[in-house]
């Protein structure tokens, strides 16, 4: 009864808002490969982020946050890997499936680690070591295309195409984010920092259109569409502000291990809107590789809390 009483309500309010937002990251993927259909990669993102930004500048406005120098600076550096993360996933999305984008996406929970170790000195935990394995040989799985047992060797890895090393690419950013954000966040204005992310996505990225556009290398177009409509208004106003918002809010609730766990799940629920709405399939030897990925990812944040030393905690 004791321990009862001892329970914490805004722990599970916590894991409850993480889990909303981690099932809303999951729809993105499918969102975004429809709205592709209407607009270009590039443009696209540059539209999302830039009203997005906009939307939280007028938030900014109205709460009166002092604009210091320093803080857009760190701002401004975040946003070059954002930018780099979120152009190489959209454009990675035009030739790839939403399940495996939302599964290599996921890996860079163990590339973290490893840029940790670079950046911040801190050496990779056992968890990161054994989790970065089972995704590595997950990666090859997923990419492997549907082969029969006698041909998989050979075949291994095989269909790793552009759309899926872009993806991985973008992971790669995304992780160098994190590590950064985890740095800035203790020294500078998290709003401030947000607001100058989002806008200087959007900008490198209206530059990277018209280049890509001058260039032939991508033509800017768009057709507006119920699909466009609802990508930009999902990705906008549920993937950006409102995951922010719960983020901002709930994720000091959790401990980092279970925010870790929680978050882990994003390229399962990819999948599952993925299977759902496009009705993408996946062969036995790519299901295969999402389960090694997944089980990496959980590894990656629960071996070393499970087992200091080498040696299982006590329940006692």
């Amino acid at each position: 009864m004791n321990k009862i009483k001892n329970l914490n309500p805004s722990h599970f309010i916590g894991e409850g808002a993480l889990i909303i937002m981690t099932i809303i990251w999951g729809g993105t993927f499918v969102i975004v490969k429809e709205s592709l259909n209407d607009i270009s990669p590039i443009f696209f993102v540059a539209l999302r982020f830039g009203i997005a930004g906009a939307i939280i500048a007028l938030i900014m406005f109205f709460k009166k946050r002092r604009i210091k120098k320093k803080d857009i600076m760190a701002g401004l550096f975040l946003g070059v890997f954002l930018f780099l993360g979120f152009v190489l996933q959209t454009i990675g999305l035009k030739h790839t499936s939403a399940t495996k984008s939302g599964f290599l996406t996921g890996s860079l929970v163990v590339m973290v680690p490893f840029l940790q170790m670079i950046i911040e000195k801190k050496l990779p935990s056992r968890g990161a070591l054994v989790g970065t394995v089972f995704v590595f040989i997950g990666i090859l799985f997923l990419s492997s295309g549907d082969s029969s047992i006698t041909t998989f060797l050979g075949n291994l890895g095989a269909s790793f195409n552009l759309g899926d090393g872009l993806t991985l690419a973008c992971a790669f950013f995304f992780a160098f984010q994190v590590v950064y954000l985890d740095i800035f966040s203790k020294k500078y204005d998290f709003w401030i920092l947000f607001v100058t992310q989002l806008l200087s996505v959007s900008i490198l990225a209206f530059i990277a259109a018209g280049l890509f556009h001058f260039t032939s290398m991508e033509v800017i177009y768009i057709n507006y569409s119920n699909n466009l409509i609802i990508g930009f208004l999902y990705t906008i106003l549920l993937a950006t502000c409102l995951n922010f918002g719960l983020q901002t809010k709930f994720q000091k609730r959790v401990s980092p291990t279970k925010a870790g766990i929680i978050y882990s799940f994003e390229p399962i629920f990819a999948a599952l809107f993925a299977f759902f709405l496009l009705s993408e399939k996946i062969s036995n030897f790519g299901l295969v590789g999402c389960i090694l990925i997944f089980s990496g990812l959980i590894i990656s944040e629960i071996f070393d809390t499970l087992l200091p030393d080498g040696k299982r905690v006590s329940k006692s």
